[in-house]
């Protein structure tokens, strides 16, 4: 007897938790997309030595990847309704292994930038789907507590995974790292082959006829996309003049991808961001909060390792002993928010979230060279556990207002913009931070730390800081709409 694949189908076989099967099929495959996209900067060093490439050219591991994730992200509900959601999450999750495998066994840099903008490509498409299943798939009563659960699997892959990635790297050499996303694609693909629906979301038949993909508006996406971070890369080195054609372009690519959205809306074809999506006030807002708040997590993502290594003077093991606790109580947070999410105003805990973001970037600049290490592990349970009450809560805020045609948009369009923030606030801590160290008379070629050096992140520390007290001004407008509920 063959298993059922249309969603209909599969909701009469299982039952009420089939959407429970539906959801952890899909978690598995972004586990390991966002796996992918962290566990990379521990063979740096190691890929940098083995093909003779300078620091600078081999971080293009994970800006291209990260470009890559950023721009196919649009692409996932034009997928969605032409493919299904089974022969889109499927084909991501084959890219996805098929990168990792080509980037393990390259014998060149090119092959392996290669592999990791395929990868990049998969995990873009794959990212919004858990967002959309979430509010469509079940009833807002039970919301907050999916998207605890998703949210706790998730952020385990990047809590665990540098640190596992770490002892591989030691005991196999750099190459290893990239076949560790192979079991979570084979498991992905054989829940996804069982679980999730062939259809197209609302439960539609996914239709070939579903309109052609907006490639015009994909390329300036991507233009403005690759010209901003390259831009801010260039600005980071010090090449102000090309950076500044290069940012230049950025905006220009942007303003003319927003002119095209237009234009093709008012012509009745499919844009690639459907611009309707910024008529809904609780949308706007949350995707304010998701470009500020995803400059702060990144950017500090990138700031806090170097400031535990160069600042404070601590090993590689001791980073390793605070950011993992840290890691682990998130996981547990976003578990206890997400039951929150269904109780409480959703514009109450993203806003707390923020406000203790906010105080771990602002007490970590209290730290002295001879301060307790109780007191770093601390500041970063503190911000660990304020991601704890944004990651679960700001897409069901931003989202749930929306009609329900527009939730796959509203899910793609909401990853890019943050993700977006996201990599310019990495390049942007680092500017900030290098001309600060400049400004202190020290540079971080030096092996020892001094105060000077403590002063200048803690200064990069206040601007985190002051990001996510500016997100609170949009974060304390997501009133949460109380739509009726449309079934798939």
């Amino acid at each position: 007897m063959s298993t059922p694949a249309t969603l209909s189908a599969l909701q009469a076989r299982y039952g009420p938790r089939y959407r429970w099967l539906l959801l952890l099929s899909v978690m598995i495959g972004t586990m390991a997309s966002i796996m992918s996209s962290t566990i990379v900067n521990v063979a740096i060093p190691g890929m940098s030595h083995d093909f003779g490439i300078g620091q600078e050219r081999a971080q293009w591991v994970s800006s291209g990847f990260m470009v890559a994730m950023t721009v196919s992200m649009l692409t996932t509900p034009w997928l969605l309704a032409r493919y299904g959601y089974r022969a889109v999450y499927a084909g991501a999750m084959l890219l996805l292994m098929a990168g990792g495998i080509v980037g393990g066994v390259s014998a060149s840099f090119g092959l392996v930038l290669a592999a990791r903008v395929a990868e990049g490509l998969a995990a873009g498409v794959t990212q919004p789907i858990p967002a959309i299943i979430i509010l469509r798939a079940f009833e807002p009563h039970e919301q907050g507590r999916a998207s605890g659960f998703f949210g706790m699997g998730v952020v385990l892959a990047p809590a665990l995974g540098p640190s596992i990635g770490g002892l591989l790297v030691d005991w196999l050499g750099w190459r290893s790292i990239f076949f560790m996303v192979i079991p979570f694609c084979l498991a992905s693909l054989y829940l996804g082959a069982r679980f999730v629906p062939v259809t197209a979301p609302g439960g539609v038949a996914a239709s070939r006829h579903a309109g052609a993909l907006d490639w015009r508006g994909l390329l300036l996406a991507s233009s403005g996309t690759l010209c901003l971070l390259n831009g801010l890369v260039q600005l980071h080195g010090g090449a102000s003049l090309h950076a500044g054609a290069l940012l230049l372009a950025a905006v220009s690519a942007l303003g003319l991808f927003v002119w095209w959205q237009r234009r093709v809306q008012r012509g009745g074809g499919e844009p690639l961001m459907n611009l309707a999506l910024f008529r809904h006030r609780s949308f706007v807002m949350g995707s304010w909060v998701a470009l500020i708040y995803g400059m702060a997590l990144f950017g500090s993502t990138y700031l806090l390792p170097v400031y535990l290594q160069l600042a404070l003077g601590l090993s590689a093991s001791h980073v390793g002993t605070v950011l993992l606790p840290a890691g682990l109580i998130l996981a547990v947070t976003i578990a206890g928010v997400g039951r929150l999410a269904d109780r409480q105003p959703v514009h109450w805990l993203v806003s707390t979230g923020l406000v203790l973001l906010a105080a771990s970037f602002f007490l970590m600049t209290t730290l002295r060279l001879d301060s307790a290490l109780a007191w770093l592990l601390a500041w970063a349970v503190l911000g660990r556990i304020g991601l704890g009450f944004i990651l679960p809560s700001l897409s069901l805020g931003a989202m749930r207002g929306l009609p329900t045609v527009l939730i796959a948009q509203g899910s793609s369009a909401i990853n890019f913009v943050r993700m977006l923030g996201g990599a310019s606030g990495v390049s942007l801590c680092g500017i900030f931070l290098e001309w600060r160290i400049a400004a202190h008379g020290d540079s971080l070629t030096r092996e020892q730390t001094s105060p000077e050096r403590l002063a200048a992140f803690g200064e990069a520390f206040m601007l985190l800081g002051s990001l996510c007290a500016l997100a609170l001004l949009a974060a304390w407008r997501l009133r949460e709409p109380k739509p009726e509920m449309l079934k798939d």
